[in-house]
């Protein structure tokens, strides 16, 4: 076992970077990094982020090699994946699968048919070895490691992740998925994402994430970059499930081209403090972003959400759907950005955010971000608070059900718009989740 922890140096980098035997194109990238972390304080906006950075273990290598069959897979790491029904879900309905546990990927593996295709799907770290110039034209080209400081972070201490490469007119018919697990108290997970889906070609990418609770907080600080080229989509699903001691500081982004179409499905339950807002830059004429997203916030959570668009193209049409949540005392607020710039004609926009508040010890806030520099485009933003209806809570309640099964029905209608978007085993798993928070 490989560990790297506690107050980070250049040494520990630059340890990191031989430990994984890089290039030193890869080296010098992380120590200008970490250079860019020390320097950038915390965000402006959004909770207040007071972080001990000298608690957190920053790598942790539980296997030595990726592992295509689970039998092979250390047996604590087996069971873990087992009990969550990753290895039961892979059978049923999953293209290929990877599963990352703390600092890097332990089990990968695709079916046949993929590989005839010659789409690439592996963690991030192989593709640097295996794919070098395909690795080095994407990385770091969407989301600068300079941008904030958890960028920063993630680009000095980044380990683990998906690569994934669909090439031109392909069309991947069930979903890939990676599933993300950090096991260990203080741990910091950083893992970097990179999907390019190439002209005509579809994909479906599903990402899932837990962890156990412990008395410390935990740090889970990922950059996700996607590339859509013309007349291709891409549909990228994650339903978050951290425990309430992770701080989730991510980045994910992607930049749509012609006729292009970038989907994000973006579920918001556990960690301690959200911060997550997937964003389209809509390059292309007729390009198209689209976000919908639940964000539930209990008690010591704060979820601060959204979603970002940028319209940069003639035709361009995005569309945000928030639903929000906050009960006991939770914190559920919608942050987001369209902006729609001065080429971008008879570009569209849409908005809508929709939060129950369930006490009154609660809060949600709407603050949306909205630019239109273009007088031929249009946009439009509806946001609505409210609390469960006194109403539909009595009739229902007429018909037999207790107020807690009527509360309880009240919510997932509330959450229909969301879990429509799921497969059916996400749905499933997503009404378990949501019933063990009311």
């Amino acid at each position: 076992m490989k560990i790297i922890k506690n107050h980070l140096t250049s040494e520990k980098i630059k340890e990191l970077s031989k430990i994984k035997k890089e290039p030193k194109w890869m080296t010098d990238f992380r120590l200008q990094a970490y250079e860019s972390f020390e320097r950038i304080n915390q965000p402006k906006f959004g909770p207040k982020l007071e972080l001990d950075f000298d608690l957190f273990t920053y790598y942790k290598k539980i296997s030595n090699q990726v592992e295509n069959n689970w039998d092979k897979v250390d047996t604590k790491i087996h069971e873990t994946f087992d009990q969550i029904g990753l290895i039961d879900a892979e059978k049923k309905y999953l293209n290929g699968v990877g599963a990352q546990f703390e600092s890097e990927v332990v089990y990968h593996n695709m079916i046949e048919e993929l590989i005839q295709k010659n789409v690439i799907f592996c963690d991030t770290d192989t593709a640097l070895k295996k794919y070098p110039d395909l690795f080095q034209k994407y990385f770091n080209q969407l989301v600068s490691y300079d941008e904030n400081k958890y960028t920063a972070l993630n680009s000095a201490v980044w380990s683990g992740g998906t690569f994934i490469y669909v090439p031109p007119n392909t069309t991947i018919d069930r979903p890939l998925q990676s599933y993300f697990r950090i096991n260990t108290k203080n741990m910091g997970q950083f893992e970097r994402t990179i999907i390019v889906v190439d002209e005509n070609s579809h994909l479906h990418y599903m990402e899932g994430c837990t962890a156990p609770t412990y008395t410390s907080d935990a740090l889970h600080a990922a950059v996700v970059e996607i590339y859509v080229g013309k007349n291709a989509s891409c549909r990228y699903t994650t339903i978050q499930n951290w425990s309430t001691d992770i701080y989730n500081l991510v980045t994910k982004r992607a930049i749509i081209e012609e006729n292009g179409l970038m989907e994000w499905v973006d579920g918001n339950v556990g960690s301690k403090v959200n911060m997550k807002y997937p964003s389209c830059i809509l390059n292309g004429p007729y390009a198209k972003g689209n976000c919908i997203s639940i964000a539930v916030a209990s008690e010591n959570q704060i979820q601060d959400t959204g979603a970002k668009m940028i319209h940069l193209a003639p035709h361009t049409e995005s569309s945000i759907i928030s639903k929000s949540i906050a009960n006991k005392g939770g914190n559920a607020t919608y942050r987001g950005t369209v902006h729609i710039g001065k080429k971008a004609n008879y570009a569209k926009s849409t908005i809508k955010c929709d939060t129950i508040i369930l006490d009154d010890l609660s809060k949600s806030d709407t603050i949306p971000y909205n630019i239109v520099d273009n007088k031929t485009a249009s946009l439009e933003h509806e946001a609505t608070v409210s609390k469960i209806s006194e109403e539909k809570l009595f009739y229902l309640m007429s018909r037999g059900l207790s107020e807690e099964k009527a509360k309880e029905l009240i919510i997932m209608g509330f959450m229909d718009e969301f879990r429509e978007e799921l497969p059916m085993e996400y749905a499933v798993e997503l009404n378990h989740l949501l019933k063990s928070y009311f």
